[in-house]
């Protein structure tokens, strides 16, 4: 029995390479205007860069002369001792200063993209967010930026010195043996090469292992949270099955990574070694018969040294470069999705912009609405209705028929495709969306908590409100007697999405936060239909206070708590079928309210 969803793939969690291509790097080039002020210091640091290569290449050189030297005097000798103790003071410093400038650049370079991507992010669409998973949008913000980061602090650095030290390293090879060099060049790359591509195969081992252990990690964690089901099924043997065949092929795979290794070892030992072998013998056999000197050797051996493991090195920092850009793509593909338009004001200091107080009059006028990501399904079909300031307009219907729809429109998540919505008998067009969402609240079904303090929570509504703000509106939501009663009181911390309150706490929470705001229209998203009884009186009548005076859009469950609503719009497969008052509604013989009535009604005896 498959599952999906439980897990991720290795593609999932890891972040894939892109092949370098003109447009790549043109994507990736972007970043440098991220950068800034701090251009200088990226141009002094790959200066910096540049050095620390130069004094790699130096040291081999310094070294075959010290050796030599001791064929000649011993102030030769301290003279090439005190130049190798300067290259290496050098070379310490140019290294301190290259990692600290390309450090500053790139960690204020993430911060320029982090704040202008959340930025952007916080202003997308509904749509956006609709067709994208948290946790893909989360991964973007944190694994790429941090492999972009990684990148610029360290591989790209990592990849121009070993192209250097391979470069330089090449052409000193060839001043120093002509014979030796394309000895070493015939064998010394082929076999890192080799390497490099042997390693890359037994890491896709490794990684099959851990896609396999994250899998088996699954079965535990579904088998332990849904325990009871697998008891009450007798389900034991069949939940050690599928862990067992899990953990088998676990096995397998590691057995077989494990002779990929060895292998891997085996080849390394008896190919580069060899290698190295052949050289140092070869190098012998020249200074014998007087073509190398003894430092000549040692000088190419180091040379051969540091060539071999850059050009192994540099392949390594070539892929962190790839998933890098690819990162960059992914970073910049939400960067260049059109945003809603948001006013937001110019200081660093939070402050709410003034805006023009509506009267709360609205009216949808033949509106019809498909979602950009289900665009074959007509959701509402002509909707036409009117709310007066202050009035309370009620939508029932059974579920998926539309009544969540029409109050995202009312919120402007989504444009109609054709129709029009007026707010105060002008075009909801002809205002902003900072202006209108500022005259607006809701209190949803799933009221969804910050993680802070209760005071935070409520101070959303408002977050430049006084505590004694603060409190009065607990007090008109029903919710201070709950807060008073915790040992912190308004500094209590609520957890994960609210989770240390119950869920009329929550509710009268979310009710306080919009008794805050004090909107001129108020949204109430079947905002008592998961309480019990006792919760419900209480939310119920934080609600009746709350909506005085204000023009409400309450979408029903309970149809009890709506008898006294100036308005009841019947919604069934995205039409208005009936509308009225109850009164007026429930003498309709056949009428969907009528019959949505009895049915709860007869439901509510039952139970």
């Amino acid at each position: 029995m498959a599952r999906k969803g439980g897990f991720s793939s290795a593609e999932d969690r890891g972040l894939p390479k892109v092949k370098i291509s003109k447009s790549s790097l043109k994507k990736a080039l972007r970043l440098f205007y991220y950068i800034g002020p701090y251009k200088w210091r990226f141009l002094l640091g790959l200066v910096f860069l540049v050095l620390t290569g130069i004094t790699a290449i130096v040291f081999p050189r310094f070294m075959g002369l010290l050796v030599d030297s001791s064929q000649i005097s011993l102030d030769r000798i301290n003279e090439m001792g005190l130049k190798l103790l300067v290259l290496f003071g050098l070379q310490a410093i140019f290294s301190f200063f290259r990692v600290v400038l390309f450090v500053q650049v790139t960690e204020n370079m993430l911060l320029s993209i982090r704040k202008a991507t959340y930025a952007h992010l916080i202003q997308m669409p509904m749509s956006f967010f609709a067709q994208r998973r948290v946790g893909e949008i989360n991964s973007r913000m944190s694994a790429d930026l941090a492999q972009i980061g990684d990148t610029f602090t360290t591989s790209i650095a990592e990849f121009l010195r070993q192209f250097i030290i391979i470069v330089g390293g090449i052409i000193a090879l060839f001043f120093t043996s002509l014979k030796l060099a394309f000895l070493m060049l015939a064998i010394v790359p082929v076999v890192a090469i080799i390497a490099v591509f042997f390693g890359r195969y037994i890491r896709g081992f490794s990684k099959k292992v851990q896609d396999k252990i994250a899998e088996s990690n699954v079965i535990v964690e579904e088998t332990m949270q849904g325990i009871a089901n697998v008891k009450s099924f007798a389900n034991e043997f069949f939940e050690l099955l599928r862990y067992s065949k899990k953990s088998e092929e676990i096995k397998s795979l590691a057995i077989t990574g494990g002779k990929a290794r060895g292998a891997f070892f085996s080849f390394i030992i008896f190919c580069l070694f060899g290698a190295i072998i052949l050289l140092i013998w070869f190098a012998v056999k020249l200074e014998s018969e007087g073509l190398l000197s003894h430092g000549d050797m040692i000088q190419f051996m180091l040379y051969t040294v540091f060539v071999g493991a850059s050009i192994g090195g540099i392949a390594e920092q070539y892929a962190q470069i790839q998933k890098a850009i690819g990162a960059t793509e992914r970073v910049m593909e939400i960067l260049d999705e059109p945003s809603e338009t948001i006013q937001l004001p110019t200081t660093s200091k939070f402050s709410v912009l003034p805006y023009k107080r509506l009267e709360g009059n609205v009216r949808f006028e033949n509106i019809k609405f498909t979602y950009p990501s289900r665009k074959e399904v007509e959701v509402l079909k002509n909707i036409s209705f009117e709310a007066k300031k202050g009035q309370t307009i009620a939508f029932v219907g059974p579920s998926g028929s539309g009544k969540s729809t029409i109050t995202a429109l009312i919120l402007r998540f989504y444009e109609p495709n054709t129709g029009s919505i007026y707010f105060d008998e002008k075009k909801s067009s002809e205002y902003t969306l900072t202006d209108l969402r500022n005259n607006m609240a809701i209190v949803p079904q799933d009221v969804l908590l910050f993680g802070g303090t209760i005071r935070e929570n409520i101070a959303y509504g408002k977050p430049d409100a006084s505590m004694e703000e603060i409190i009065e509106a607990a007090k008109k939501a029903n919710a201070h007697e709950f807060i008073s009663g915790f040992p912190e009181g308004y500094d209590t911390i609520v957890g994960e999405r609210g989770i240390k309150l119950s869920g009329g706490q929550r509710q009268r929470v979310a009710i306080a936060r919009a008794v805050l705001k004090n909107p001129a229209i108020l949204i109430l998203d079947e905002a008592t239909s998961s309480l019990d009884s006792e919760s419900e009186r209480l939310v119920q009548e934080a609600l009746d206070k709350l909506m005085i005076g204000r023009t409400s859009f309450v979408i029903a469950h309970r149809l009890s708590t709506i008898r006294n609503a100036d308005s009841i719009i019947v919604i069934d497969k995205g039409e208005v079928v009936e509308s009225g008052t109850h009164t007026d509604l429930i003498e309709k013989q056949n009428g969907l309210y009528r019959n949505l009535s009895k049915l709860q009604f007869e439901h509510e005896k039952l139970t």
